[in-house]
């Protein structure tokens, strides 16, 4: 059967969702899982964009060896230069560049002409073409471009040194009947597209990503563009685990397959949630807390004697953990251990130990310890030890007095301070005193709260981002106390923010702007 080639631009269309931003290290940890997925391109990032996404780049195509690394550039020299600097140590490095090719996006955003742009195409083709042989090409917003003129700018760039042309959705305008079709017309008059591989990009702001995805599969596209949970601009791009697991469930109708590993994929979308702050709704296909739960008395029946009366998918299949065992105070380390590497984990032992432990005070305040709380210790002890400040110690008084609330922090010197506060509120409070130890400007612009597991003794999970100079930076924290965890969820943000800041400061100590 065919491969279908999976490109993965979880970072860099993903990361352009609102309320989101990757450091290097995130980005390269998010990497190493995508290279554990099986995924055949990632694209690491827009490397022309800032300092620290060329820096980003670069250090993951240093590390990725068994998939290709991708860097964006638009038709101009500079940007094409610059993503060649980035990705030329890779595996097969991809230099992928873009131009608009719809009326519109070419009158009222480049104010050029069509004859311009194809002429830009072509040269700038050509310009990547020196440095690589893999070279992607796509025509932005080809779905409301014209079809002709589509297919002259395919026929010139792959002349001009193309080996992928991605035909993208970029404003997810396209109808399935409508946008296969659109792919089939291409092979049908494009002289030299046997030459190419034949790529579709396609946003969600309809809804129909996957759906239009998977028509592009069906008349004949060798390659599909997504991103992990479907994160990405506006309403996000095609998911990644859908469009996989559409094709690999109904063989009948689609003749090919992928490289992905899917039993990987739980473990990668609950990765991205966790890094990038985007919860994955209870209802999400293959990958929703809800996909695989029964609740009607007629499908838990059919379940029980037979899964697949109700289950098309067998959720091992995707990497679901394939019991809830649930653990406790009296668990030992070597079945903690073993848990861990049913959920995909494999730690070493300087982190098992300190996990081992974070387990163990768990265990002493709850009664039962699921995976979902492991999974969430793991997260949150990978936070605490991530650099930085340390949250501590926390108290809190509130009621019917003023909430006040005092903080003692260990400093990334390793010198303890600790400093109290009032406030509108016990968070307030706590917020405000962590302000006035580390004085870095910046503003709250969402606080969530919400429960792990069932239960009064549930581990609440806060998610909050903050702004700075116009980023945003989100921050998470796990606790039985959601005070503390409210604590721990800001100082995760505050270190993100001044990771970042000190890294800008580096970039520019080393002449790199």
């Amino acid at each position: 059967m065919k491969n279908i080639i999976i490109f993965d631009t979880t970072l860099r269309d993903g990361e352009q969702a609102a309320g989101t931003t990757l450091n290097r290290e995130e980005k390269l940890e998010i990497a190493h899982q995508l290279e554990k997925l099986g995924v055949d391109v990632i694209e690491a990032g827009f490397p022309v964009s800032s300092p620290g996404d060329f820096e980003a780049v670069k250090l993951i195509s240093s590390q990725i060896k068994n998939a290709s690394v991708c860097g964006l550039a638009r038709a101009n020299e500079k940007d094409i230069d610059r993503a060649w600097e980035a990705v030329k140590d890779g595996a097969n490095p991809r230099i992928h560049l873009f131009i608009s090719a719809s009326h519109v996006q070419m009158a009222h955003q480049l104010h050029k002409s069509p004859e311009e742009v194809l002429g830009l195409a072509r040269s700038m083709v050509a310009h990547a073409a020196r440095y690589t042989s893999n070279v992607e090409f796509s025509p932005m917003d080809a779905s409301r471009a014209e079809p002709e003129f589509i297919f002259s700018m395919l026929e010139a760039v792959i002349n001009a040194g193309a080996t992928t042309v991605n035909i993208p959705d970029t404003v997810g305008y396209a109808m399935p009947e409508e946008f296969g079709g659109f792919i089939s017309s291409i092979f049908e008059h494009v002289a030299n597209i046997h030459k190419a591989v034949v790529s579709v990009h396609c946003h969600n702001d309809l809804g129909l990503a996957v759906a239009n995805s998977l028509a592009a599969v069906k008349a004949g596209a060798g390659q599909v563009e997504c991103t992990v949970n479907g994160i990405g601009e506006r309403a996000g791009n095609a998911s990644l685990e859908e469009v996989v697991m559409a094709i690999s469930t109904r063989q009948d109708l689609y003749d090919v397959h992928t490289s992905i590993h899917t039993e990987q994929i739980y473990r990668t979308s609950r990765l991205v949630s966790e890094i990038t702050g985007f919860q994955v709704q209870p209802n999400k296909a293959i990958v929703g807390i809800n996909a695989f739960r029964h609740q009607s008395g007629i499908h838990q029946d059919g379940v029980i004697k037979m899964p697949k009366t109700y289950e098309i998918i067998d959720p091992q299949k995707v990497g679901v953990p394939s019991s809830s065992l649930v653990m406790g105070k009296l668990s030992g380390r070597h079945a903690f251990k073993e848990r861990l590497a049913e959920l995909g984990y494999n730690l070493g032992e300087e982190d098992l130990a300190r996990a081992f432990t974070a387990f163990k005070e768990l265990a002493d305040k709850k009664k039962q310890v699921t995976d979902r709380d492991i999974e969430s210790l793991l997260a949150d002890e990978k936070r605490v030890y991530g650099g930085g400040y340390h949250l501590e110690k926390v108290q809190v008084t509130c009621g019917a007095g003023i909430p006040t609330a005092a903080i003692v922090l260990k400093c990334p010197d390793g010198e303890i301070k600790g400093d109290a506060a009032l406030g509108s509120g016990p968070v307030d409070a706590v917020y405000k005193a962590i302000n006035r130890i580390v004085s870095v400007p910046n503003r709250l612009t969402e606080f969530t709260v919400k429960s792990v597991t069932e239960g009064i003794d549930a581990i609440g999970e806060v998610l909050i981002r903050i702004e700075s100079e116009g980023v945003s930076y989100t921050g998470r924290g796990a606790d039985t106390d959601i005070i503390t965890a409210s604590a721990k969820a800001y100082m995760n943000a505050l270190n993100r923010l001044m990771a970042e800041a000190n890294l800008a400061k580096e970039t520019v100590r080393c002449g790199q702007r």
